[in-house]
């Protein structure tokens, strides 16, 4: 009999043990519980600390709060100017009511990426390559509106989303690198012709002053002899202003004057 007894408590401390672990749970601070009581949802999500269910009538499904990072596969993509890319990008969410997470889409994290697929080349497909190239903002904005109102009535939130990396074919990045040199060919001489005007411009008012003092260009022509003396030349060079040829000028024309008289 006392043999028995010993069994039945063993077995009374098996059963009780089981009942309890199954009535307490630990909710970590980054999560809730939400309870389904008899398969009715109760109002408001649990946690954290510790919870205390009713054994074989509550169930609960723990739900991280913590925002979550998913990578989007690249994504074959055709742009508005058929243009074909591959595309990949990285969405930021997290979960902001645990109930909807649960009751209203069976698995929150697979629809997420499934509608951020749908979704990427829907939008990337409006878009030029140019537009995709150049505007990303834009983009990463539009994205993350259209997949955050879709995901709201899951009670989820999408905070950020970035597009990583285009795929360009080997072809369309040659004709980049030809037009981007083009482009800076173009600058390189609107550059040069905007120096050249503005140095017309002061060569301009440097002779306006040079007729104003004629002494000034005197004065240019010993400086223009100091900087070629300094430098180690064989050959010396003196650069004669062509006013100093004026009166021979002037005489011979005088002397050619007669000559066609007669």
């Amino acid at each position: 009999m006392g043999q028995l007894g010993l069994y039945m408590f063993f077995f009374l401390f098996l059963v009780g043990f089981i009942i309890l672990s199954n009535m307490i749970r630990i909710v970590r601070e980054y999560e809730r519980g939400v309870i389904f009581r008899l398969g009715r949802l109760l109002p408001e999500p649990k946690g954290p600390g510790l919870i205390l269910l009713i054994p074989m009538i509550d169930r609960m499904i723990k739900i991280s709060l913590r925002t979550l990072a998913m990578d989007v596969p690249p994504q074959d993509v055709i742009t508005k100017d058929n243009v074909s890319v591959k595309v990949n990008a990285v969405i930021f969410f997290r979960v902001m009511d645990p109930s909807k997470a649960v009751v209203e889409v069976e698995d929150y994290i697979y629809a997420t990426s499934q509608l951020a697929q749908t979704t990427l080349r829907s939008v990337l497909g409006q878009s030029d390559l140019d537009e995709l190239l150049s505007k990303r903002e834009k983009i990463n904005e539009q994205l993350q509106g259209i997949l955050d109102r879709h995901t709201d009535p899951w009670g989820i939130k999408i905070s950020t989303v970035e597009v990583k990396h285009v795929d360009l074919p080997q072809e369309m990045q040659r004709a980049i690198a030809r037009q981007a040199e083009a482009e800076r060919d173009r600058r390189a001489k609107v550059i040069n012709a905007e120096g050249e005007y503005q140095a017309s411009h002061r060569l301009a008012d440097a002779s306006k002053v040079i007729f104003d003092h004629p002494i000034a260009l005197q004065l240019r022509y010993l400086q223009t002899l100091t900087e070629v003396a300094s430098e180690n030349n064989s050959t010396l060079i003196f650069p004669v202003p062509i006013d100093l040829f004026e009166p021979f000028i002037r005489a011979r024309g005088r002397t050619a004057e007669p000559e066609k008289k007669e």
